[in-house]
């Protein structure tokens, strides 16, 4: 049975990945999880300098959901080569490292140390705002957005280049297009879709900042629509995200034509979410007779 794929010049030993910010450094869930069996870890955003993110509190319950407000909490980028990246580095599972920035220099830099210290890849997190631009999101402005995947692109000379794509865009084809001509190896999405939520008791915001960021089941038609025209519109490859819990949920995306998935909020609710996935992947192939991973991509019928 064969579940590996390839992300432009990566190989994968099978396409269940951890979505950025739901699965920590890799080491929290190492308890649970046999980290050498996911076909990649991907690792919770990562700026420059330390960030201590949003007040509490920070995450809330929804409805086949939840909403989240974390502010990008991280260690940075010295205390994530010097004590993440060597502990993920003794399994034998893809690293790739989600970073964020506030300027095009501050992406390349984090680009070019990662690139340095052996990550496999690089997911950019473009839904962040662009100071220089009097704070326009990098992802829903296309000039800004086409300029920063080619600034990057030239900085990485190893890892593979992902760029992480926000649902609030108008024609997400045309921005899976310019990523891919920007010099993107592969594309990933959705992030989170903005929501907020109120507490009728207190008559106040459920979270801190107010709004959030909606992940989980309410979002997976949504995400397999958006894949699914992105997959038409690229020939490079496509991660799928959106509210993935199961094999199934999985494998709707595969079909849609997805080569490869990232698990996020299930992680939350199941530790062994990714490991469970790749067991139901492979007794699904095996159900249906089929001995290659790749025969299920894009295989979505009368489309």
């Amino acid at each position: 049975m064969n579940l590996s794929v390839n992300l432009g010049p990566l190989k994968l030993k099978n396409p269940v990945m951890t979505a950025s910010g739901t699965f920590g450094y890799g080491e929290e869930y190492s308890e649970f999880v046999d980290l050498n069996m996911l076909g990649a870890v991907v690792v919770k955003g990562i700026s420059l300098e330390p960030m201590e993110g949003n007040a509490s509190p920070r995450i809330c319950e929804t409805p086949c959901g939840m909403l989240n407000a974390i502010g990008l909490q991280n260690i940075g980028l010295k205390r994530f080569l010097k004590e993440k990246l060597p502990y993920l580095r003794k399994f034998d599972t893809r690293v790739i490292v989600n970073i964020l920035g506030e300027t095009p220099h501050e992406y390349v830099k984090l680009s070019k140390a990662l690139d340095d210290a052996g990550a496999d890849g690089i997911e950019l997190n473009v839904s962040c705002p662009n100071v220089k631009k009097g704070g326009i999101i990098f992802g829903t402005d296309k000039k800004a957005l086409a300029r920063l995947i080619s600034k990057v692109r030239r900085s990485v000379k190893k890892a593979i280049l992902i760029t992480k794509l926000s649902p609030g865009i108008s024609n997400i084809q045309e921005f899976s297009k310019l990523a891919e001509d920007a010099g993107s190896d592969a594309i990933s999405l959705i992030n989170t879709i903005p929501g907020m939520a109120i507490d009728i008791e207190t008559w106040k915001p459920k979270l801190a900042n107010i709004t959030g960021g909606l992940s989980g089941p309410a979002i997976k038609p949504i995400a397999v629509k958006m894949v699914w025209e992105a997959a038409k519109a690229v020939k490079i490859p496509v991660i799928g995200i959106g509210g993935i819990m199961n094999a199934e949920d999985a494998l709707e995306f595969i079909l849609a034509g997805a080569t490869a998935v990232e698990v996020g909020t299930a992680n939350f609710v199941n530790p062994r979410a990714t490991t469970d996935i790749i067991s139901g992947i492979e007794a699904y192939l095996k159900k249906k007779a089929i001995h290659d991973i790749r025969k299920v991509i894009g295989g979505l019928n009368g489309t």
